[in-house]
């Protein structure tokens, strides 16, 4: 246990009421906008923090990761990696909170490879670990810090639920600086002794509160617990509940803190649309949404309706994939790149796809379900108008869902576009580019090394062909009754 680390940074800090940005970047504070419910109060830095940087050569980094960024085409910082990379690069602890797509996956991962380069790690003793609350922001991050972490000949293992364990403990016996983890993994590794976390120096959360409401709370505590206990500490976040704030007061010391307002980010960038619609007419302007021209991505509650959903366009001729819970990660990771690729043009999905998720160019999210609560709204929504670019969230709402809607709105700080429409109507189409589908029904085709070997039950291969979920044997219930908490899950 760190008592000693925590006994400090309990002391020698006072917080800030909500007060925007403290130390670096306070500009980009929540300025007068109300905080979103429920969300706690900012740190305040006690040491000074260094000034943002308005270029990558302004900071202190190996030259061969300055070379990178150039040929991966990132010549401006944005500005939470402006504020966070001087301090993070000088060892000091970061709280970055911004809207999903604001940069935080560079603004930890150069300050991680820089502090890290030049060393060599010992098998099984990583010298940095990042957490992530799923497996797809774990790929996500692992392939976003690749070509950086090669300039400097450092090696990245990627540890989550669903792949291979034989393979990750393999990685991670060869000897990785660099560890990218979903919590409930890298647990099962460490039971093993495949790893050991004494070596780590620096640690990062990302979307810790995701993290928090996943259930991870006990596996990230116990993990902090075992890394060094004067290494050095980033969290980001999107949002900031009282959960984080307990991973703040007790493993961060006098933290620089940067805070974007996650839905101000976005003003300029991204449209928020709320649509009135009726109940006996939902079904069909989901489905005309759908049919648009473009990539969407469109959110629904359950597993059983994100099926539902999926083969019901497919019967009317939209190139749609589920992704949830409830499929295996081969099925998960193949239904992305097919999505990326353009292959797939209308990804459905439960929240398992609202975070961890990239795709350049997507100008529209729809929740067909309307989320439950803000901060799923927020990550729902920062799908799309990512990195600078613009773009458009839809939700879809009953006479019986609008006055959740407009408390979820006010928690979240934003103002929507309230329309009524009907499906067939030139406005459902101004604003979403929704158009009639073609009514010819289409088959997604899994990869050929994909396809079912001889001897497989023709029922499940024309399932696999079609996209459509795996058929429901004690395997797939056993995987359905999981408990939200665990990452295999995820």
């Amino acid at each position: 246990m760190n008592r000693t680390r925590t006994t400090r940074a309990r002391t020698d800090r006072t917080y800030d009421r909500f007060g925007g940005s403290t130390a670096a970047g306070r500009s980009g504070g929540y300025g007068n906008r109300q905080p979103a419910r429920g969300e706690f109060a900012l740190p305040k830095t006690v040491t000074p923090a260094l000034p943002a940087v308005e270029s990558f050569a302004d900071l202190a980094m190996p030259a061969p990761l300055l070379a990178t960024l150039g040929h991966e085409g990132v010549t401006v910082p944005f500005p939470i990696q402006a504020a966070t990379l001087p301090n993070a690069l000088a060892g000091r602890d970061v709280l970055g909170r911004g809207r999903t797509g604001s940069g935080k996956t560079l603004a930890f991962g150069l300050a991680v490879l820089a502090r890290t380069t030049g060393r060599r790690a010992e098998p099984r003793r990583p010298l940095a670990l990042i957490l992530v609350p799923t497996r797809e922001l774990a790929q996500q991050v692992t392939e976003a810090l690749a070509p950086y972490a090669r300039s400097v000949s450092l090696r990245l293992a990627t540890v989550v639920g669903g792949m291979s364990l034989g393979r990750q403990a393999q990685a991670l016996r060869a000897g990785a600086e660099v560890v990218v983890a979903t919590p409930g993994r890298l647990k099962d590794l460490i039971d093993r002794g495949d790893c050991r976390l004494d070596d780590v120096g620096t640690t990062v959360l990302d979307e810790a509160d995701q993290m928090t409401d996943m259930g991870f709370m006990p596996q990230v505590t116990a993990l902090l617990d075992q890394v060094r206990p004067e290494g050095q500490r980033l969290l980001f976040s999107a949002t900031l509940d009282r959960n984080v704030d307990l991973l703040v007061r007790r493993y961060l010391t006098d933290p620089v803190v940067h805070s974007v307002d996650p839905s101000a980010g976005a003003v300029s960038t991204m449209e928020h649309h709320v649509l009135h619609v009726h109940d006996a007419d939902k079904h069909r302007t989901t489905t005309e949404i759908a049919a648009r021209d473009g990539r969407v991505i469109m959110f629904l509650d359950t597993k059983h309706a994100v099926d539902r959903l999926t083969e019901h366009l497919l019967n009317s001729g939209v190139r749609a994939a589920a992704l949830h819970g409830g499929r295996s990660q081969p099925q998960r990771t193949r239904t992305l790149a097919q999505f990326k690729d353009g292959h797939v043009t209308v990804l459905v999905a439960t929240n398992v796809a609202a975070r961890g998720i990239h795709v350049d160019s997507l100008d529209l999210v729809v929740n067909v379900d309307p989320p439950s609560d803000h901060k799923d709204y927020l990550h729902r929504g920062g799908r799309t108008a990512r990195a600078g670019e613009s773009g458009s969230v839809v939700t879809l709402v009953t006479p019986g869902q609008r006055r959740g809607m407009t408390r979820l709105m006010a928690s979240a700080g934003i103002t929507p576009h309230i329309t009524s429409v009907r499906s067939g109507e030139a406005e459902l189409s101004r604003i979403t580019g929704a158009q009639a589908p073609s009514g010819v029904p289409v088959v997604i085709s899994a990869p050929v090394a994909e396809r079912p070997r001889r001897g497989s039950s023709p029922s499940r291969s024309r399932r696999r062909r079609t996209g459509q979920g795996r058929p429901v044997g004690e395997g797939a219930r056993r995987r359905a009754q999981r408990l939200p908490g665990k990452d295999s899950a995820a």
